[in-house]
């Protein structure tokens, strides 16, 4: 049922009158009464009898179409129970809601087209050539077989097309496809180039941002076999597929990909638990590679695939930080200044070289955050004590929290009126920048308007980290400014995301021999900066998990949070049943005057902490516990 209540995380028992024999087939949507109300449902499985002696009857099926498959309820069970959640909130985001217009306009053929269909044609490994082990993946996809695979994407890759290489392969063996990717500027990108090997309409879209009628309308292409393929955003993790043969998913880092309703899922832990369960091929890639993916393949579970590192060389740009020894002897000022003499004078060749320039900005905005001019105290909202930016060159102080202009702001400090940027964002970058480069064409991109692409001329392009547009012919120079904000960010993934951002800037320069350069204004003694200057994110990656194996942190361990006030996270934890060896971690402050509890358990008891935490939240449930507590296996962020 579509509860959401913990404590009736369980399958019941009904009796299907005889007027709705024909149309209660398991994965159809159904109406019940329970406990007085009529409440949704899915219809999961037909049987002769039932061990209950007194049994209510189905109110009605709400629709003939079965929207859930076997092989997607299999999944969401799986996929609850690694989560600590029920499986009506796993239902609920793999099953879209449904549109009846849409339903209606889709034809009811009874024998759907085969849209998989096996091909005998010789399969072209294209830039796949450039890892040594990237036809061999191809010739797996091809044969039917289920390889597992980690990549690590080469310096200007075009991803879209090496992953619509691996789905035509997967096709052209007789089976389907799920590809996931972090937003929708990657989806279009995977969309042109799934078009441009399958040809039109061989392929579904299934996103959230394209309207409940156009999402249904190609989640019912799928659960119906007439798209054998399915691409999209984290929606997508849950697609019906028939004959699964690989799932993957791009950029396994980025943020997006974590679902932020109960119960939490990551989509790459979904789609390799789908692999698991159903024997697909299994495609984890990135120009960055996170210490997750480093587990899948110390552990034997997925093999990398990787350049040599003669490739690496030739395809990178020249790489060259702004923090080492050699560069301070020459600009002394290059350890404080915000665009030192390296950066500057690297612009400026490409520029004169008619060719286009990326600056990637930590920070969207004007100046985002301010500070006293005179004693350089951080300026906060007399209000709310939120920090203070400026909107623009002549705009007034506002709070970033709760929106309150202050105009006639006073440090309580000192009792200056002045202010200074503390943080500089996207669009004064490019305000200083078009004074420092005049004549020279100036875009921003971030989340106001992103930019697509942009062409191959003299220009400057300001963009925030994930908005960067593609050049025609790569960029000449590539500038990685204000890294302290990223490196010194209070999260556990600071280092790794970081350098998750830089490659992804860096992959947009041309190659080195052509003239491309990315200078990183950071000290080069740093391991992120180090493994941008070698482009080795698997180094990084294999030293990043071996220092969380060493001092427990995921994903070397299981680790969940629980957040509420004090004494319903106490509550909830005395009723839990922890494993032995769990430690519990905290109390940590949290928002709105909530705390939160870590508990850490090593990965074999992981089954046993999410069984033991749903459980205790089932009798939180059941006698109906009036604070609500929040539980997160593995989050991304902790503190």
């Amino acid at each position: 049922m579509d509860v959401p209540l913990p404590h009736l995380d369980r399958p019941f028992d009904y009796l299907v009158p005889e007027a709705l024999d024909a149309e209660a087939r398991p994965g159809v949507r159904v109406k019940v009464r329970f406990a007085g109300q009529l409440v949704d449902g899915w219809l999961l499985e037909r049987v002769a009898e039932s061990d209950h002696p007194k049994l209510a009857y189905l109110e009605k099926v709400v629709s003939p179409v079965q929207v859930l498959s076997p092989e997607v309820a299999r999944l969401a069970r799986a996929v609850a129970d690694r989560y600590a959640g029920s499986l009506a909130d796993v239902l609920r985001l793999a099953v879209p809601p449904r549109h009846a217009r849409a339903e209606k306009s889709v034809t009811a053929a009874d024998a759907p087209a085969d849209a998989a269909g096996s091909s005998d044609a010789p399969l072209d490994p294209r830039g796949w050539r450039d890892y040594p082990a990237g036809p061999a993946l191809l010739r797996a996809l091809a044969d039917g077989r289920a390889p597992r695979a980690v990549w690590s994407a080469l310096p200007g890759e075009d991803w879209a097309d090496r992953y619509a290489d691996a789905v035509a392969a997967t096709v052209a063996g007789g089976r389907g496809a799920v590809v996931v990717v972090a937003d929708g500027r990657d989806l279009d990108r995977l969309d042109a180039a799934l078009t441009a090997v399958l040809g039109p309409d061989r392929h579904a879209c299934l996103t959230a941002a394209a309207g409940p009628a156009r999402r249904y309308r190609a989640f019912l292409a799928a659960r119906r076999g007439e798209a054998s393929v399915v691409i999209g955003t984290r929606a997508a993790m849950f697609a019906p597929v028939e004959r699964l043969g690989l799932v993957a998913v791009w950029d396994d880092g980025d943020d997006l990909h974590a679902e932020p309703r109960a119960p939490y899922p990551h989509a790459r832990d979904v789609l390799l638990t789908r692999a698991q369960l159903t024997g697909a091929a299994a495609l984890v890639g990135g120009y960055a590679r996170t210490a997750e993916a480093q587990l899948l393949v110390e552990t034997g579970w997925a093999r990398e695939v990787v350049a040599d590192r003669a490739t690496v060389r030739a395809r990178m740009p020249a790489m060259a930080p702004t923090g080492d020894d050699p560069q301070l002897a020459r600009d002394p000022g290059a350890a404080s200044a915000r665009l030192p003499s390296l950066a500057w004078t690297t612009a400026r060749d490409a520029l004169r070289a008619d060719l286009p320039v990326l600056v990637q900005v930590p920070r969207r905005g004007y100046l985002p955050s301010v500070a006293c001019a005179d004693c350089r105290a951080p300026a906060r909202c007399p209000h709310c004590a939120g920090p203070l930016g400026l909107p623009s060159a002549q705009g007034t102080p506002a709070c970033r929290w709760c929106g309150r202009v202050a105009a006639a702001y006073a440090c309580p400090d000192c009792g200056g009126r002045r202010l200074r940027a503390s943080v500089t964002g996207a669009r004064r970058t490019a305000e200083e920048l078009g004074r420092a480069f005049p004549g020279v064409p100036v875009r921003t991109s971030g989340r106001e308007e992103v930019l697509a692409s942009v062409p191959g001329g003299a220009g400057l392009v300001i963009a925030t980290p994930g908005a960067e547009p593609v050049a025609e012919g790569g960029y000449g120079a590539v500038l990685l400014l204000d890294s302290w904000a990223l490196l010194t960010r209070a999260d556990l993934r600071a280092g790794e995301e970081a350098l998750r951002r830089w490659l992804a800037g860096a992959a947009l320069a041309r190659p080195g021999a052509a003239g491309g350069r990315v200078v990183v204004v950071a000290d080069g003694a740093l391991a992120p900066v180090q493994a941008l200057l070698r482009w080795d994110a698997a180094w990084f990656a294999a030293r990043e998990l071996a220092e969380r194996r060493e001092l427990g942190f995921p994903p070397a361990v299981r680790m969940a949070s629980v957040t509420g006030v004090a004494d319903a996270v106490a509550d909830l934890l005395a009723g839990a049943r922890l494993p032995d060896d769990a430690e519990i971690l905290g109390p940590v402050p949290a928002d709105e005057g909530r705390e939160r509890m870590l508990v850490r358990v090593p990965r074999a008891r992981a089954a046993a902490l999410a069984d033991a935490l749903h459980a205790a939240a089932a009798q939180r449930s059941a006698r109906k516990a009036a604070d609500p507590v929040r539980l997160q296996v593995d989050p991304l962020s902790m503190f």
